[in-house]
């Protein structure tokens, strides 16, 4: 089978750079811990030892308690170059990653040799998002693409392993899974309650795919929830009305949930971004702070 290889994304306008931010929830202040305009860098998780991010295809750390110092690759071995689906496994000193050959593998987290977990017969490519609590279980993005375009997009779940693969969704058009804190919930966006092509909301469902249930109800175009690791709040991000998937390079707004009033969510941050803000889970072990990362033109 034929498999697609998407190249890493640069800068696409002149003078353009990412700033990787830290927001603290309980203070509402807002710092840029590192800028740079020669590596896109994008997704960030909060790790142990500090900030992983991809960009140019490679894995990156940054000490988010250190100004941005240390900014070291993160070295791999038997692993293509990767893009902004990485996700730390719990209970565990690994991290799992899509790969632009469609393809999820896991490797320790400080570097090392990659294994690849899914099967590449299937007919589709993978795009991690979420791993269970337990960290027995993923969640992730199937598209079926043909000719470059994107016949569809559902959430699978499948063991650690790559086994006991089956679907979550069928035919909604979404992404973004990411487990509760519990285990009892999966937060995704979805297409399944609008009329209108790419207008996703926010919502949740049981793992044995009952109850789902929707959260945001507006005519933005909402994207990745991401419950912090308490389970008091979590953070999401929303485009503009009529955006079609999660573009790069448009006005976005970063909305925060506060002790799940998702009725009621607060803008913290309007930025320039949007593809490599925030696609992963972020937030700090103890639910104070999350990362993201802009990318604004000119001074």
């Amino acid at each position: 089978m034929a498999i697609t290889v998407f190249p890493p994304r640069d800068f696409a306008l002149d003078g353009q750079r990412c700033r990787v931010h830290v927001y603290d929830v309980v203070t509402g202040t807002d710092r840029v811990i590192f800028e740079t305009d020669e590596v896109l860098l994008e997704a960030p998780n909060w790790a142990p030892e500090g900030l992983l991010l991809n960009g140019g295809g490679l894995l990156w750390s940054i000490d988010a308690d250190a100004g941005g110092a240390d900014f070291v690759e993160v070295p791999f071995t038997g692993i293509p170059p990767i893009n902004n689906d990485h996700v730390l496994v719990p209970k565990s000193g690994d991290i799992l990653l899509s790969a632009n050959d469609g393809q999820i593998y896991r490797a320790p987290r400080t570097g090392g040799e990659g294994v690849r977990i899914t099967n590449p017969d299937d007919p589709f490519m993978h795009f991690l998002h979420g791993v269970s609590p337990d960290g027995a279980w993923i969640a992730y993005t199937a598209l079926s693409i043909e000719d470059g375009e994107v016949l569809s997009a559902d959430l699978r779940t499948a063991r650690i392993d790559g086994s006991e693969d089956v679907p979550l969704t069928t035919g909604q058009v979404a992404d973004g899974s990411e487990w509760s804190p519990g285990g009892s919930w999966i937060y995704l966006n979805t297409e399944e309650f609008s009329q209108a092509p790419g207008h996703a909301q926010i919502a949740r469902m049981r793992r044995d795919r009952s109850g789902l249930e929707q959260l945001t109800f507006d005519d933005r175009v909402n994207w990745f929830p991401h419950p912090s690791p308490t389970g008091r709040d979590a953070v999401y991000i929303s485009f503009p009305p009529g955006t079609n998937g999660h573009p790069a390079d448009v006005e976005v707004e970063l909305r925060l949930v506060r002790n799940g009033h998702w009725h009621h969510p607060e803008t913290v941050a309007t930025v320039f971004g949007g593809q490599g803000t925030i696609n992963v889970n972020s937030w700090t072990s103890d639910g104070s702070r999350f990362a993201y990362v802009d990318y604004p033109v000119g001074s």
